[in-house]
């Protein structure tokens, strides 16, 4: 799939999260990320910055393949995905996604 822009992509991205437990394995492996780093800064081993990316990928894309059923965004459009991973990431943190969800286009996105 073609997008011209990054926000063109951002309702695709969603789409590919419509179940919250999707989106909710995703938040676990994100907030892992944040662990690592915290990890790596106060323990100087830097072996677990490695991690970050490892765990964070096997929680989403075990969303994906077992609940979802559907292939992971981040095949086809690496770096987009890892923003809108971090903007889905910040809008569930801070109670905003249904917002951002109600916006979009209609959709099989479940609350």
């Amino acid at each position: 799939m073609t997008f011209k822009d990054y926000e063109e992509f951002w309702p695709f991205y969603l789409s590919q999260h419509s179940k919250s437990s999707t989106r909710a394995w995703h938040f676990i492996g994100t907030s892992f990320v944040f662990v690592c780093i915290l990890l790596t800064i106060f323990t100087f081993n830097f072996w677990w910055i490695l991690l970050a990316p490892i765990i964070a990928y096997g929680f989403a894309w075990f969303s994906h393949f077992f609940i979802e059923e559907n292939k992971p965004a981040t095949f086809g459009h690496p770096l987009w995905s890892l923003r809108a991973d971090f903007r889905m990431y910040r809008l569930i943190l801070f109670g905003q996604l249904q917002k951002e969800l109600d916006k979009m286009p209609e959709t099989k996105i479940q609350v």
